[in-house]
């Protein structure tokens, strides 16, 4: 079902598949996506009304699925649009036929006026799928489709340490993080090297350009660190009544990190003073930073 998004960073949603289980790190632990088709079960394909002789059954958000009436929906998008893919689900799920992975990407290469943002916690099937049947299947590499970002999702250190790398090793046009929910402090630029060890990195400038809190983008260091590695990150604190604490200092953090490395970065949501605050400013501004052309 592909629909108006009120996530900040994307226009769209593009649902092809639904569904997922737990990745068994905490940031599944409040599932966003679990907890809206609990409310409106037809996002999974369930009709949310009773008809025949009795109630329908509501198809549990553990049953992953395919919906073919969704697939081309892009298709008929006229105005370019940032497209979140499968925000009720995970496209790399062990339990996505490949085949049908295939499928969603052949709509995509078809759309290049629409930007296609595919965010996983499967990061190894993601690697796995992109370097072998997806590439051939495509006829080019897929770091050639500059309309398709791929991106991990992580909420600390832990995870961010186990699901980079393998970002890192996978071809992709434009590769993002997001940290949310953002459950703990996540040292992304400085473990650049640990994570990618291509790419070279001049310590005592990083140092210096993370000491300057001005924060003039004009100024910023642009040593294309990203080039090859991180292009974008998205960071936001938990939503939802049960949502975890998360300190506005592991955001900035993550900012001061982008600014340092020339990187775009889009803080989505902050807890400030105990409220969350939507798109808050930070240090005066508003960080809603998009990769450029896109």
């Amino acid at each position: 079902m592909g629909t108006r998004s009120r996530i900040e960073w994307c226009d769209r949603t593009y649902n092809p598949i639904t569904g997922c289980t737990h990745s068994g790190s905490p940031g599944c632990d409040h599932c966003w996506a679990a907890s809206m088709v609990n409310r409106f079960p037809q996002l999974h394909g369930t009709k949310p009304f009773p008809y025949g002789d009795g109630l329908v059954e509501a198809i549990p958000f553990s049953t992953v699925q395919f919906h073919p009436s969704r697939l081309d929906e892009p298709l008929r998008w006229r105005k370019p649009q940032r497209v979140f893919v499968c925000s009720m689900g995970d496209l790399f799920h062990e339990d996505v036929n490949p085949a049908l992975i295939i499928r969603v990407f052949e709509v995509m290469v078809l759309c290049q006026d629409h930007t296609f943002l595919l965010l996983t916690k499967r990061p190894e099937r993601m690697k796995k799928l992109v370097c072998g049947c997806l590439e051939n299947a495509m006829g080019e590499p897929i770091d050639a489709i500059t309309n398709i970002f791929l991106g991990v999702s992580v909420e600390n250190q832990q995870t961010a340490d186990q699901r980079i790398p393998i970002l890192l090793q996978t071809p992709a046009a434009v590769r993002f993080v997001s940290v949310e929910p953002c459950l703990g402090p996540v040292d992304i630029f400085q473990n650049i090297s640990k994570y990618h060890p291509d790419t070279v990195i001049n310590a005592e400038v990083y140092a210096e350009a993370m000491g300057n809190r001005q924060f003039d983008e004009a100024a910023g260091i642009r040593r294309n660190w990203h080039r090859g590695g991180i292009n974008w990150v998205v960071v936001g604190c938990e939503s939802g009544p049960r949502r975890r604490s998360c300190n506005i200092e592991w955001i900035k953090s993550l900012r001061d990190q982008c600014v340092a490395a020339g990187v775009p970065i889009f803080v989505k949501q902050a807890e400030i003073d105990g409220k969350l605050v939507k798109m808050p400013k930070i240090d005066g501004r508003v960080w809603g930073q998009i990769p450029e052309g896109r």
